[in-house]
């Protein structure tokens, strides 16, 4: 039974709203074991930390045994300071830790003549289907999937079997699907449904997991001055869910602005941010709107490092954000073993590359400048650009500074930004 709930009003869901709808989704259920699968700190505003408090609250009082598994992807766990920020009553000494590279099991694989077939030839290799070990315990009556559905880089909107299948998914998955997502095109699937990649999962899912007890609850929020307001929740067992939410998702978290951004400022938020790997969707979320020759600055104070672990760290310092063609042709020479046995990065390196049409300034306080050259990226004092560019004092939207108008962006993972006449044309 899909469990639908959308606010009435901007300031979205009360909170009682949610835990009623949590409930209804857990009637009728007999359950001794379950596996709640939120997202990690990156995936703050989603409002998963609160449904996922409620659905652990739940049913840890009827007595059933509740296991909590972040589906971290590639990135770090989640911190002892961010989990009590989050996840606020559950105890941190309980949470499992997945591992994409080692704690996974493959259920099969999705055939290159299929994917081929998606994606107009551009890419023909098979890809391996692998999931965290746990999600195929028997011992588990349900596994509750929780997250939000927002504009994606990689496979357009996100969440539902993306939680899966990269959240608690396997190197190869994660590696091609975001390689797929690159060659491909990110302004051919953002902010939209079937694409490509999203195929690939609903596929794996349907031939690999249907038969396993999954519940998927989705969000649809906004954050104004970092709020979280929760526009919609969709709570099902099939894809209806999705469905449902993508379609709410593209009115409240895109926005299509009148003409390119000549200049535009985005604040990474040093809670949610700490490497490029993650800040750089300042840059996926706005490059339709940015103008020919335009200027982004980032200012990101807390950005320290350019990968979320060491090898991924690497390989970005030595490639760098040099453009998608320059990536590729990088990726297809034998000598670069490495960056082919790494496409999750190689297409994290494509998206991150303005590809010369506009320039990337990143403001850091963590990094030297040297190193921001080295990547590729215009380096810039941190304070020197607050000083001008005052997060605190900026608006949402267009502002004047020094009688120049810039576009101001406090959270660029909420949404995506597209120029209205270059969509049109």
């Amino acid at each position: 039974m899909d469990i639908f709930r959308e606010a009435v009003c901007e300031t979205g869901l009360s909170e009682e709203e949610i835990l009623l709808a949590a409930r209804e989704s857990l009637r009728g259920r007999t359950l001794s074991r379950v596996l709640l699968l939120p997202p990690d700190f990156t995936r703050y505003h989603s409002n998963a930390g609160l449904i996922t408090r409620l659905y652990y609250r739940e049913l840890t009082s009827a007595g059933v045994r509740v296991d909590v598994m972040p589906a971290l992807g590639t990135h770090v766990p989640v911190s002892r300071e961010q989990y009590k920020l989050m996840y606020a009553g559950i105890p941190y000494e309980e949470m499992l830790v997945h591992n994409w590279r080692t704690d996974v099991v493959r259920l099969g694989g999705i055939p290159g003549s299929y994917i081929s077939e998606l994606t107009d030839g551009l890419w023909q290799e098979s890809v391996e289907v692998e999931v965290n070990r746990r999600l195929t315990d028997p011992s588990y009556d349900l596994i509750i999937s929780i997250g939000q559905v927002v504009p994606h880089e990689v496979i357009g909107m996100s969440n539902h079997a993306k939680n899966i299948f990269v959240g608690v998914g396997g190197a190869d998955m994660i590696n091609k699907s975001h390689m797929i997502g690159a060659v491909y095109g990110m302004e051919r699937m953002m902010g939209r449904d079937h694409t490509p990649v999203r195929k690939m999962f609903d596929y794996a899912l349907e031939t690999y997991l249907s038969h396993r007890p999954i519940l998927f609850a989705l969000t649809v929020t906004t954050a104004p001055g970092g709020s979280i307001r929760t526009h919609g929740l969709y709570i099902g067992e099939g894809r209806n869910c999705l469905t449902a939410a993508v379609k709410l998702a593209q009115e409240k978290n895109i926005d299509f602005v009148p003409h390119g951004l000549k200049k535009c400022v985005v604040y990474l938020d040093p809670s949610e941010f700490q490497s490029t790997w993650l800040g750089n969707k300042a840059i996926y979320r706005t490059r339709m709107a940015m103008a020919d020759g335009g200027e982004l600055i980032i200012l990101a104070p807390g950005v320290d490092r350019f990968g979320e672990d060491p090898e991924a760290d690497r390989l970005i310092r030595k490639y760098g954000y040099r453009g998608r063609l320059a990536v590729l042709e990088a990726f297809r020479k034998a000598e670069n073993q490495d960056l082919r046995d790494n496409m999750g990065a190689a297409a994290h390196l494509i998206h991150g590359s303005p590809d010369d049409r506009f320039s990337v300034t990143y403001a850091v306080k963590n990094i030297s400048q040297d190193e921001i050259s080295s990547v590729c990226f215009i380096p810039a004092s941190y304070e020197d650009c607050a000083r001008k560019y005052d997060p605190a004092k900026l608006t949402y939207g267009c502002n004047l500074v020094d009688g120049e108008e810039i576009f101001f962006i406090p959270n660029p993972a909420l949404g995506l930004w597209i120029d209205r006449e270059r969509f049109h044309q």
